[in-house]
């Protein structure tokens, strides 16, 4: 399979939307689509899923768009559901008709050799044996049930017919069909979005070990750098190829266009250098002849063009607290939120200056905890207390999301009546409303244009201490690098749940998880908490340790029985020892077996349990080391 399009033009009702498409993708190709918002990124996938053409308008310019062979392309747009009264088992299932059907025949057959095992047949077994192996026969089921799990459905909702579900839940239904019946070429538009941590891990795993093409638009950095190994990036209408991930291509683009205006500038001193000798010595008989020379040397010279400017326009604020809180800006004891049943029950200290994330499976009651914060809806138990001084910065996606029949320049001016009309233009200013932008209407605004509206707002009461639920969503990444800096250098406090990972590593200093119906506080930001829930020490932390009551009991001892259940401790650590061992060389040795190195989801599971097996022996031998230094 192979795609390839060559200085592709896309026009929209006569607009020119892509001005030149250069991409080819072939049958294992992992590539990241980026770009500014409405650069044209979704409209390249229309393009390559066959709903668009190119444009043939400028003769003298070659540009074709070929296909070869004839690839399956699955993208969300091509995803409905044919009967909303089966089950979701039922329509997962349906993305293996083909091995269902395949194993059917191999039962047929199986029962046939019993009573007949002609040559015919048994050639027939073995050939449709082999092939559905090959298509991954023996762990499809095993596959879609960790898909389902990990996507957030219980066991129960896997028998619920489709017409049960919500819009939300209904799309990532359609979006695990979709990966599960592995086109041939894969188009994914923010695939990320609104999935938790757990899911997108898998996403992660699943298109790395993607034995098809996938080309992938998102503004999820960190998703990029583990999925993608070729990033097309589109600017001012042109796609530039930029080999290896994210970071690559951030490191790339800065020296691309350093040696670009390098040459750039260095031919345009040897063009006037040349141009000079021509005018100087083109009239002079005896130099004439040189003089030429250089004409046609310019003549057959390739221009190097001017490198275009960087799309970099994006929203600035510089702004301090108004006033400075007391230490304590939050208690939170056992709360109990949600609707009409309890999510999860909460508790947790924030102090000022503090930025803290919050993290965890969906459904869990994360932006129902700062929907309760900020009074939107009631507690069901507990209490919570905010500290004296504390003047508040609430966003949601819903309030971002308004609809409104005054001018961007009415709405700012209504919340902040005493600004002049100048003063209310400079701020809007700072977050890209510009010119004749603030006579739009709020109804006319994108969604990414509703949430630097509804960011500006926010920052022009300067709060000490920012709720903020999902903020980078519809935001492009050089937006969310902009709100990034800004609230990494926000000497106020900060509440925030997030979805983007990079997001949260760049922000937050303390993380609050969502985990079982509790929640869990950690001192420490993203890079330490995952490493955290990697590998879950055996035993209670110090600190734990110290909040855990206990009652004493008596005991009476000798330095003889002290020494004696050292000595047991040490020998069950030692048979302990070589029990995880053992276990480490069998499931490296189980990793590397052949059956296994095309299963990806038991190479996932193998690997986890390695890195748990690890965790454990590192754990058993610095307390048989502390052992022995208390024995010496």
């Amino acid at each position: 399979m192979q795609i390839r399009i060559q200085n592709g033009v896309v026009d929209l009702s006569g607009q020119p939307i892509l001005k030149k498409v250069n991409i080819e993708i072939n049958t294992q190709s992992k590539i990241g689509i980026v770009g500014r918002n409405g650069c044209g990124k979704t409209t390249l996938l229309r393009l390559l899923g066959g709903e668009l053409s190119i444009s043939k308008d400028n003769p003298e310019i070659e540009s074709y768009h070929i296909v070869s062979g004839k690839p399956v392309i699955g993208s969300m747009s091509q995803m409905a559901f044919d009967d909303n009264n089966i089950t979701m088992i039922e329509e997962i299932r349906s993305a293996y008709s083909e091995l269902i059907h395949l194993r059917k025949e191999l039962d047929d057959l199986s029962i046939s050799m019993e009573n007949n095992a002609s040559e015919n047949i048994i050639s027939e077994y073995t050939s449709k044996l082999d092939y559905f192996t090959n298509l991954g026969g023996f762990y499809f089921e095993k596959e879609y049930e960790s898909a389902i799990k990990k996507f957030g459905f219980s066991d129960e909702e896997k028998f619920k017919p489709l017409s049960d579900f919500s819009g939300g839940q209904r799309t990532k239904i359609a979006f695990l069909k979709l990966l599960l019946s592995k086109p041939d070429l894969l188009l994914l538009d923010e695939p990320t979005n609104h999935l938790d941590v757990e899911a997108v891990t898998w996403l992660e795993e699943y298109i790395a070990s993607y034995k098809k093409a996938v080309v992938i638009v998102s503004h999820d950095r960190m998703f990029l750098d583990k999925t993608v190994n070729v990033i097309y990036e589109i600017e001012h209408g042109k796609t530039n190829r930029y080999p290896g991930n994210y970071t690559d291509f951030t490191e790339q683009k800065k020296l691309v266009r350093i040696q670009q205006a390098k040459m750039y500038e260095e031919q345009q001193k040897e063009i006037a250098k040349l141009n000079e000798t021509i005018e100087r010595f083109r009239y002079k008989a005896n130099k004439a002849a040189m003089a030429q020379s250089k004409i046609k040397y310019l003549e057959r010279m390739e221009i190097y063009e001017a490198p275009e400017m960087y799309d970099s326009k994006t929203f600035k604020a510089e702004f301090e607290p108004e006033i400075r809180s007391v230490k304590d800006v939050l208690t939170v004891r056992n709360l109990k939120i949600g609707y009409d049943k309890i999510l999860s029950d909460v508790s947790f200290d924030i102090e000022r200056g503090q930025h803290v994330g919050i993290m965890g499976g969906n459904g869990l009651g994360k932006s129902t905890l700062l929907k309760t914060l900020v009074g939107i809806i009631p507690s069901l138990g507990g209490e919570f207390l905010i500290g004296g001084n504390v003047k508040i910065g609430y966003f949601d996606q819903q309030m971002a999301q308004y609809v409104s029949k005054s001018t961007v320049l009415e709405d700012f001016m209504t919340s902040f009546p005493n600004l002049t009309s100048y003063e209310a233009r400079c701020s809007l200013g700072a977050f890209l409303f510009t010119g004749d932008d603030v006579f739009k209407t709020i109804d006319m605004l994108s969604g990414g244009e509703r949430v630097r509206l509804a960011l500006c707002k926010i920052f022009k009461r300067k709060p000490n201490f920012l709720i903020l639920d999902e903020p980078t969503n519809h935001m492009d990444i050089l937006g969310k690098e902009t709100l990034e800096n800004m609230l990494s250098d926000y000497e106020g406090t900060l509440l925030f749940v997030s979805h983007d990972r990079y997001f949260i590593k760049k922000v937050a200093d303390h993380i609050l998880s969502f985990e079982n119906g509790l929640t869990k506080w950690y001192k420490y930001g993203y890079e330490e908490y995952m490493d955290d829930k990697k590998c879950k020490p055996l035993s209670p932390t110090s600190d734990e340790s110290k909040n855990t009551p206990s009652k004493l009991k008596k005991t009476y001892t000798t330095p003889a029985k002290e020494k004696a259940k050292r000595e047991r401790l040490i020998k069950k650590a030692e048979e302990e020892i070589s029990a995880y061992e053992t276990k480490l060389a069998e499931l490296n040795a189980e990793i590397n077996k052949p059956d296994n190195l095309s299963d990806y989801v038991r190479l996932t599971e193998i690997q986890q349990e390695i890195d748990e097996t690890e965790c454990f022996l590192i754990e058993k031998m610095e307390e048989w080391e502390l052992l022995i230094s208390q024995s010496t």
